[in-house]
């Protein structure tokens, strides 16, 4: 009945505010702060839930992405999860969605050969890349069922789970088999705040470290499933100036607004 549960996570910039170097075309990573990507708190916190909810349960934090992202499991640690693994690397520090989902669920496989994984959680997007893809395209490579966009758990054994999929009109709800991969939504909960003991369970946590060759991966292998390639990255072009309309009553600024508008057909 007891559920092992790993949920995913990765390191994302705190700001959106970043830079491009004009000559190499790439962000500017130097000094950026990092932090677990925010729509993964709520699958972190799922996995937590989920775990105090079936007795015997664990939750495993996973993350792929440059040696830094060890970080982001102690912070997963520290919110309620058992333990961690970080598949780090410089093949991994990018935006390659596609090879990112590859190497988790090689981790997952590997993860799973030692004690059978049931659920596998996943934020619905990053606020890097914002593909969205991920959970999906990792369920793909494992071959296991998946469902996005999921705002409850409502039921769960080791063998099935009842969930409800948010839909533009209302919701679904479906019956899936398990292991899948599931995708969450912010209405699935209220993310907590990391406790001071599990802080200190997070600092003294060890997190071990998978290179791709742990897991039989090359990374020529990666890097040839790129679907696309960001050949170069630019600032968006700064806005023009609004147009300023005089007048010296409201009456008249408002009759020259009118006139405006109906001069290039907008009303």
């Amino acid at each position: 009945m007891a559920l092992n549960i790993v949920v995913c996570v990765k390191n994302t910039p705190t700001t959106t505010n970043v830079s491009v170097d004009s000559c190499t075309g790439k962000i500017k990573s130097q000094g950026l702060l990092y932090a677990m990507n925010p729509y993964d708190e709520y699958a972190v916190e799922e996995a937590v839930r989920l775990k105090e909810r079936v007795p015997g349960s664990t939750a495993t934090a996973l993350t792929v992405g440059p040696d830094s992202s060890e970080s982001v499991v102690r912070d997963a640690v520290s919110r309620g999860c058992d333990g961690g693994v970080a598949v780090v690397g410089p093949e991994f520090d990018g935006d390659n969605s596609y090879a990112a989902s590859f190497a988790l669920a090689a981790a997952i496989k590997k993860l799973s050969a030692q004690s059978p994984v049931h659920l596998v959680l996943f934020g619905k997007n990053t606020n890097d890349g914002n593909s969205g893809m991920v959970g999906a395209e990792t369920a793909a490579w494992l071959d296991w069922p998946s469902i996005v966009s999921v705002k409850k758990i409502d039921s769960i054994d080791d063998k099935s789970a009842v969930v409800w999929r948010m839909m533009e009109g209302g919701v679904d709800v479906l019956k899936v088999a398990l292991p899948a991969c599931l995708s969450t939504v912010k209405e699935i909960n209220e993310p907590r705040l990391p406790s001071l003991k599990g802080k200190m369970a997070a600092k003294k946590a060890a997190i071990p470290k998978w290179r791709a060759s742990d897991l039989n991966l090359k990374a020529e292998e990666l890097g040839a499933l790129a679907p696309a390639l960001v050949s170069k990255c630019s600032a968006p072009p700064s806005r023009p100036a609004g147009m300023k309309v005089e007048g010296a009553s409201s009456a008249e600024k408002a009759k020259k607004l009118v006139d405006i508008l109906i001069e290039r057909k907008l009303i």
